[in-house]
């Protein structure tokens, strides 16, 4: 059962969090935590039943990627990222699924979803070139999922834009080392990837605007509601549920490291009003943001599968909140990194390290707040949403 990974993930907690300066340190995560995301199964969690998956509910592969966090920021985050590929590909022909994981359920497919190249179209498919940053997780997967504009056939995007996300293997990129020198979040390897002209077979490739709106999945015969949850929904939710689970690691360590504290006045901190009304509020908030995104998705998988519409401003009040979360989260975890004193701040401490992989997590596209509420309000008021604005909503 599904409710089994989180139950895993807590009993290597204490081997995740043991490797995460190390991964900081190389830059990517190690051989030993892939191997022990690997035996939790979390990047399976959204993968189809008949290929080794468990085909679970978003719940929780939401709360197996904040169990991971909670340990190591750069591992959830990875987790939240990766985690998400093997529902899109759900969505796809059959052949790739079969091709991704026929021979190893535990194949990883890495991405980024920016359209960072162009596909020109030919024969049986495209030819991709271009480049891509932020690619989370590229050291340790096999195949890279890539957000592409659709080509005029000269090498030029086709007027009106149209976005293809498209699957490659390993053979067919080249990963550029050095790309990836960041002040947190650096155990994800979230580095460039290249591609010089490869083909793409057309069963390969996806529109963007399906996967969007949710409706990918019934050309190719998949009915579970898993996977006709739009995109808008999915791919925030791996993500913030990583920056959600790195608040509660900090707050954990927070607690913990105040507990026999003494401040330069003499007075211990268990007796300070001040600290410990932070830690509370803050303990409040953390926790509002997990219930609040939680239950966001279990709110649209319920409406999906009792087969009622998914409306704009469904999607829109889903990511309102999701945004939301994460700014509240983090903004708890300030309040208390404030009041953890000057050893909070030493390179040894692993606060500092949650603090900043935090902040880092809140520079993702996705916790950009403006267009979300933005969106939002208009869709509360029955207003169109401009065609600029639609993109994540």
């Amino acid at each position: 059962m599904a409710h089994e990974v989180v139950e895993r993930v807590g009993r290597l907690g204490a081997e995740i969090a043991a490797l995460a300066d190390e991964n900081e340190s190389l830059g990517k995560l190690s051989d030993k935590t892939v191997g022990l995301l690997r035996s939790a199964g979390v990047i399976r969690l959204l993968q189809p039943k008949e290929f080794g998956g468990y085909g679970a509910h978003p719940r929780d592969y939401a709360e197996a990627v904040m169990a991971v966090a909670r340990h190591d920021g750069a591992a959830g985050w990875v987790c939240g990222v990766v985690g998400v590929h093997p529902w899109e590909l759900a969505q796809m022909d059959a052949r790739l699924a079969q091709e991704v994981w026929g021979d190893d359920p535990d194949t990883w497919i890495a991405s980024p979803y920016m359209p960072g190249g162009v596909a020109d179209p030919v024969d049986g498919g495209y030819v991709l070139s271009g480049r891509w940053p932020f690619s989370s997780g590229c050291d340790h997967g096999s195949w890279d999922f890539l957000g592409a504009l659709l080509g005029d056939g000269k090498g030029r995007p086709a007027g009106p834009i149209s976005v293809l996300h498209v699957v490659l293997p390993r053979a067919d990129y080249e990963i550029i080392d050095g790309t990836w020198d960041v002040i947190g979040l650096a155990g994800t390897g979230s580095k460039d990837v290249v591609v010089n002209g490869a083909f793409i077979p057309e069963y390969r490739t996806i529109r963007q605007d399906t996967v969007m709106e949710g409706t990918a999945a019934k050309p190719v015969g998949v009915t579970d509601p898993l996977y006709k949850l739009p995109f808008s929904a999915m791919f925030p939710l791996g993500i913030t549920a990583a920056v959600i689970g790195i608040c509660e690691g900090a707050l954990a360590v927070h607690l913990d490291q105040q507990r026999d504290r003494v401040a330069v006045t003499g007075v211990q901190v268990r007796d300070d009003p001040y600290v410990l009304y932070s830690a509370g509020e803050a303990a409040a908030e953390i926790a509002a943001s997990r219930v609040q995104l939680l239950d966001g998705i279990s709110r649209l998988y319920d409406q999906v599968e009792s087969g009622k519409p998914v409306t704009v401003e469904d999607r829109a009040n889903v990511r309102r909140n999701q945004v939301r979360c994460a700014w509240r989260a983090v903004s708890a975890v300030d309040e208390i990194f404030a009041r953890s004193g000057g050893n909070a701040i030493r390179r040894g401490n692993p606060l500092q390290r949650y603090w900043r992989d935090a902040h880092v997590g809140l520079q993702h596209m996705i916790h950009v707040p403006g267009t979300a509420y933005h969106a939002n309000a208009l869709a509360q008021m029955g207003l169109e949403l401009p065609e600029a604005m639609r993109v994540l909503i």
